[in-house]
């Protein structure tokens, strides 16, 4: 009987392709990689809540209920960079705990930190009165605004203040590699 290449090739031993999707799995599977994978995660949609408005000024004409508004998105301003840039740091941190060790994951701490401060100076820092005061002539509204962006930044950097220290102090499980 005559082989092919391709027969020989098929025939060739080494393990059975359930076996090799098991493998993968395990490694996939490597116990203490959920909080790596949460802060990578949370760390990559900071980023994304970093190019989101975060404020905006609006007017509204009473009678024809239309309005016109101008937002501020959270790169336009130097904190917002440094959101993003801290944002793209935990990332790092995030992707070095599952790809090392899952309690490397607990350094996006400081980068959340960062965040959280800046995104809170962006609504603190302001030229004065002429940023937090409403003008309202009854047929003519002009009022500052905080976009969702701003609060989806917030969270964002929180949740990972909080991952970062549960990957720090999250207990192992009996029987489970650290």
């Amino acid at each position: 009987m005559v082989t092919t290449l391709s027969q020989a090739v098929a025939v060739a031993r080494g393990p059975a392709y359930p076996d090799r999707v098991a493998e993968d799995l395990q490694l996939a599977r490597r116990p203490g990689r959920g909080y790596p994978l949460a802060v990578a995660a949370v760390a990559a949609l900071l980023v994304f809540c970093a190019i989101l408005p975060w404020a905006g000024v609006e007017a509204r004409i009473g009678l024809l209920g239309a309005g016109v508004s101008g937002d501020v998105r959270g790169i336009d301003d130097g904190l917002g960079v440094s959101t993003l840039l801290a944002g793209l740091v935990a990332l790092a941190c995030g992707l070095a705990g599952l790809l090392a060790h899952p309690r490397l994951a607990a350094l996006a701490v400081l980068p959340g930190g960062v965040a959280v401060a800046a995104t809170l100076m962006f609504q603190l820092q302001g030229d004065g009165l002429r940023d937090r005061v409403s003008v309202d002539l009854g047929l003519l509204s002009v009022t500052p605004v905080i976009r969702a962006g701003w609060f989806a930044t917030l969270a964002c950097a929180l949740a990972l203040v909080v991952l970062g220290v549960l990957a720090l102090v999250r207990r192992a499980r009996p029987g489970a590699q650290s």
